[in-house]
């Protein structure tokens, strides 16, 4: 006889699963207890946010499931913030949530609130576990948790169902989704037709491509048919920023340039293109029809040309175009590079102050190509986002989806956990530091050398520059007064400021050389952003 909570933890080490995220609370103790001694891990997090998080960015590097957990009321509604993430970021998560026991169900009892109603819109599927029906129960989470288009899934531990004593064992566990449909043959045939007639054919990949195992396939696509390509900004790295077809990043800086490049095209082949991140309907043209390859339906405006659609396998997809005769598109390759250098220099305005994109250049210098850079959400996202060479996918991690605003610091956390063999940078703003700070100690307690650059330029600047621009006040986005003096410590973590580009540079040499967290307070100007963002 073993304990419920027992038998969830041997279902998640058959899962694969090596790390659970969350902090401790009187109902969820037993099954933190289970987890001592297992070959999974509980890793003691400052905010439950940041546990959501973590799961999340682990799965992203893993490609297992993972996991979260919270006790009741208040940590869970914290921990939803991280949930809701892996939602609209499409991240399988196992989203844990302790409640009292059963016979307290429909009761007045302190912190308690109903955890399937708070969670049933940011999840996939959300239920209560029973006694005798863990595996069947976990199997089920765990299929619908990775199958298209993937995400979290939410249950609720009762306290005394994690206590009791059961004789469940284990007849069958596999919670492997289903493959991919197979693209129906006529669909194949049709967008063979759509691609001979067109003559400025223009490629856009989405987040699904992280996920698809195609990048070698779209990148031949790119070079065998001549297309000229932009992503969105979760799928940098799919296409190499340095190939000449590369023409910008959609949504991000100076996105004027970028939609004026695409706006010559006659056709657009959206590749894993998913809405979340941008909608089609900010920078495709009406009158432009739309060939989708996706392992889901279009989601575009019914005003809008769908030429046609391959749904399912990428994949499959992509090895039936590479069939084809190579396309003879009429896209000038001198235009491109001109479109190309004219990003550029936009994207680095000649600056006498300690600019952000200065700082980023410095930045991409110091990471090794492998390294993982995991942005904050801010102005500096949408200048990094342009302007950043990820050098390979799944080398920069950020909320986009979501857009939440201190996801850098625990998705760091995460990061340096899942691969401890890479250099990982985080990339935050001042504000969206003061919202997860605390996960610095994490990382101190956890002794990982994580540089963490803060742009400290004194206000929540993307809002500045927004008001701005409508002639509205700069009113709620001081974060620092004048009489702001920096620390040298925080949490143990040592801190350098840098308020020049070669005290900058000296800097990521120091924390690149540490065996411990290093946090870089940059003194920007964020003055470029007016332009940029």
């Amino acid at each position: 006889m073993r304990s419920n909570a027992e038998i969830v933890v041997d279902v998640l080490e058959r899962a694969g699963v090596r790390s659970v995220f969350g902090l401790p609370g009187a109902q969820n103790a037993r099954f933190i207890e289970a987890l001592y001694g297992s070959r999974i891990k509980f890793v003691l997090v400052s905010h439950e946010a940041g546990a959501g998080f973590m799961a999340d960015v682990t799965s992203r590097l893993t490609g297992r499931i993972g996991v979260c957990l919270s006790t009741l009321g208040p940590g869970a509604t914290n921990m939803a913030t991280g949930v809701g993430n892996a939602y609209l970021d499409r991240v399988p998560v196992l989203a844990l949530t302790a409640t009292m026991g059963r016979k307290w169900k429909n009761r007045t009892v302190q912190m308690q609130i109903d955890h399937r109603r708070l969670y049933g819109p940011i999840t996939k599927w959300s239920a209560e576990m029973t006694p005798g029906d863990v595996y069947p129960l976990l199997e089920k989470a765990i299929r619908i948790a990775r199958s298209e288009p993937p995400g979290p899934v939410h249950l609720d531990m009762p306290e005394d169902f994690a206590e009791e004593l059961s004789g469940e064992t284990c007849s069958r566990f596999q919670p492997q989704v289903r493959a991919s449909r197979d693209i129906e043959e006529r669909a194949l045939g049709a967008a063979e037709t759509i691609l001979r007639g067109t003559e400025y054919p223009l490629l856009a990949v989405g987040l699904t491509m992280n996920r698809a195992g195609a990048t070698r396939e779209l990148r031949e696509v790119i070079r065998k048919h001549d297309l000229p390509v932009v992503t969105t900004l979760m799928a940098k790295g799919q296409v190499e920023e340095s190939d000449p077809h590369f023409v910008g990043v959609l949504g991000r800086a100076r996105r004027d340039l970028v939609n004026a490049y695409c706006a010559r095209a006659d056709l657009v082949i959206g590749v894993g293109y998913d809405p979340v991140e941008f909608n089609y309907e900010e920078w495709l043209r009406k009158d432009v029809p739309l060939l989708s390859i996706d392992t889901v339906p279009v989601d575009i405006d019914p005003g809008y040309s769908v030429a046609g659609e391959l749904r399912g396998d990428i994949r499959t997809a992509l090895r039936r175009i590479l069939r084809l005769p190579a396309l003879q598109p009429k896209w000038s390759s001198r235009e491109r590079s001109a479109h190309r250098e004219r990003l550029l220099r936009a994207l680095t305005p000649r600056t006498k102050t300690f600019s952000p994109h200065r700082a980023l250049i410095s930045m991409r210098e110091a990471l090794p190509a492998d390294g993982i850079l995991v942005s904050d959400v801010g102005a500096h996202t949408h200048v990094l986002g342009q302007l950043w060479d990820t050098k390979g996918p799944v080398n920069f991690l950020v909320s986009n989806g979501w857009s939440s605003m201190g996801f850098a610091i625990p998705a760091a956390v995460a990061a340096k956990l899942a691969r401890p063999d890479r250099v990982v940078f985080a990339c935050v703003g001042d504000g969206g530091f003061l919202m997860s700070a605390g996960e610095i100690n994490t990382a101190v307690r956890m002794s990982l050398p994580i540089v963490f650059v803060i742009f400290r330029d004194n206000y929540l600047s993307l809002i500045r520059v927004k008001q701005k621009r409508k002639k509205y006040h700069p009113s709620g986005v001081r974060l620092f007064e004048t009489t702001y003096r920096s620390s040298d410590n925080f949490f143990g973590a040592r801190v350098i400021t840098a308020e020049d580009e070669e005290s900058f540079r000296d800097a990521l040499r120091e924390g690149l050389a540490s065996k411990m967290p290093t946090i870089i307070e940059a003194a920007v100007d964020p003055r470029e952003y007016e332009t940029l963002v």
